[in-house]
């Protein structure tokens, strides 16, 4: 009887290891569509498609490949002179490639991780705006004056990342100065009053009127108010303005910084300090 597995096809190839090698490349294929199956559906939404799929054909090929290297010992096939040139290849590509490499992993976590979002107001480093759009390499802001700026991924992966609107509501203060003759009550009471009555300005928290310190030329109030995080520039600077006409509107105005000079030359000095 033949043992039809002990049969060579090739050389020292025999229908075993042909077998093997079939076995192990559908393995590797399934495994391949599995892993970049989950991972399209994990991320469908977070990227954009070209992106997606580019990546999903790297991973996929990338699994084929390695699973081909693997088994083509078991078909007589001698890879060790291409994979020596390849790990060389591999090594000055990847020293090239490092930043690269590590700008796409950084992508990979910031989409999964999503501490920014598109439309965010945020602060990385010295740079700070809109998030026009987040690639895998790179995250671009678009600054308050208008400017557009490429940060790549991985200074805003490993940055401290300020944004400024992930909580609905932020609070701004405000340090108003009023002259020593001037009521400090009165003057909190058309502060608390002018908060209530503007319509973006939050009730809870409850907003926050003091005396904070009693300066060399004023009495100077904390104003402590809460917004919400879209619209906070715009109350702040609305609310200050009101303040000021109001205050003024009251009689109570910002004192002018004061100095007392006193010479030493003059008649009634000399009488004071004699000799």
């Amino acid at each position: 009887m033949i043992d039809l597995l002990s049969l060579k096809v090739y050389g020292d190839v025999t229908v075993q290891d042909v077998l093997f090698v079939i076995l192990i490349m559908a393995v590797a294929t399934i495994l391949a569509k599995i892993i970049t199956t989950n991972i399209r559906r994990a991320l469908i939404d977070k990227m954009k498609r070209d992106q997606l799929e580019l990546m999903l054909k790297m991973i996929y090929f990338g699994i084929i490949v390695i699973a081909f290297v693997s088994v083509a010992p078991a078909l007589g096939i001698n890879l060790s002179g291409l994979l020596v040139a390849g790990g060389i290849a591999g090594i000055v590509i990847g020293f090239a490639s490092q930043s690269v490499v590590s700008n796409l992993i950084s992508g990979l976590f910031l989409i999964s991780e999503k501490p920014i979002k598109i439309g965010d107001q945020i602060s990385v480093g010295d740079v700070a705006g809109f998030v026009e759009d987040i690639h895998i390499l790179s995250t671009i802001i678009r600054t308050y004056d208008g400017l557009y700026v490429r940060l790549p991924n991985e200074k805003v992966f490993t940055s401290n990342i300020t944004n400024y609107v992930a909580n609905v509501a932020r609070r701004f203060e405000y340090i108003v100065g009023i002259r020593y003759s001037d009521d400090a009550e009165k003057a909190i009471e058309i502060i608390k009053r002018l908060i209530e009555e503007h319509p973006l300005a939050l009730k809870i928290p409850e907003p926050q009127v003091f005396v904070d310190e009693l300066g060399d030329n004023s009495v100077n109030l904390k104003i402590r108010i809460w917004a919400p995080s879209t619209e906070w520039y715009t109350v702040k600077m609305d609310l200050l303005w009101r303040i000021k006409k109001e205050l003024e509107a009251n009689g109570i105005e910002i004192p002018f910084p004061q100095r007392t000079i006193w010479f030493a030359n003059e008649p009634w000095a000399s009488e004071k300090n004699p000799g």
